[in-house]
């Protein structure tokens, strides 16, 4: 299985490694379609003869073609690798915004694959939610699940839609996990720690009651519970939370995001 990676950028270079590094595709079945090949550093194996900068007949000998570009600059180069495509090839797409039936269009095939994965792919530890098109069939779904979970966990939708939501729960995910550890840290600051030390206190709080979450079949408000002690300090916290609507505000703040990527994909 011959696979080619369309954009080098930090997504390109995450799949490349992670197909690699789980042996799932051999260094020289790799390909990359790159802007610029002299200014590529190749990871992992991949052959300098096996990275291009100029479209030719070869595009249509891959099995699997990774679209691994920016948005905005996806009509160019829809134009320039249509002509050498062809309806056996599979098109996985990581593009936020460009729908199935857009790229359907725009490269003239018809077994498209689009995904959303998010930051933590590039350390194995992804989540990635992707729809296919119809003509699209089991062995060849089972066959892209495989390549996406090289990056970490994935789950299939029929729905493409909730691709919209996808970017706003885990593909934006990380940042709001990212916001509250920051304020975590800049709380303890006030309260006297210096900057690493509240750091490590925020760091090991979170990996931890990930990893304890995730080691029983307690829900989050199971959990809740047994910290917050009635009448205890986790407690008083929490009444500021419900004072302030914390919970609203993040779903509120999901749902802008979500009208944002819908916004977008129009």
């Amino acid at each position: 299985m011959k696979v080619l990676i369309v954009g080098y950028g930090n997504m390109g270079k995450t799949y490349s490694n992670s197909f690699i590094s789980s042996r799932f595709i051999k260094p020289e079945d790799i390909y990359l379609f790159v802007k610029n090949s002299s200014k590529t550093i190749l990871e992992n194996g991949v052959l300098e003869k096996n990275c291009f900068e100029k479209p030719t007949s070869e595009i249509g000998n891959f099995d699997i073609l990774i679209l691994a570009v920016k948005p905005q600059d996806f009509r160019d180069l829809a134009s320039k690798i249509k002509p050498f495509l062809n309806n056996h090839q599979i098109i996985l797409s990581i593009m936020a915004g460009v729908t199935i039936a857009t790229l359907q269009t725009a490269l003239g095939c018809e077994k498209i694959i689009r995904s959303m994965p998010n930051i933590p792919s590039q350390i194995g530890l992804g989540m990635t939610v992707f729809s296919a098109a119809n003509s699209v069939d089991r062995k060849e779904l089972f066959i892209i699940q495989n390549l996406i979970n090289t990056t970490g966990k994935s789950i299939y939708i029929e729905d493409e839609n909730l691709l919209n939501a996808a970017t706003a729960i885990s593909g934006s995910g990380p940042a709001y996990v990212f916001f509250f550890m920051n304020a975590m840290i800049k709380a303890a600051v006030e309260l006297g720690f210096n900057e690493s030390e509240a750091e490590l206190m925020v760091n090991q709080t979170f990996m931890g009651s990930v990893a304890i979450q995730n080691s029983h079949s307690l829900s989050n408000e199971q959990w809740i519970k047994k910290v917050a002690s009635k009448g205890g300090t986790t407690e008083s916290a929490l009444q500021i939370f419900e004072i302030g609507y914390l919970q609203d505000i993040i779903v509120n703040a999901i749902k802008a995001a979500n009208n944002r990527a819908i916004e977008l994909g129009t």
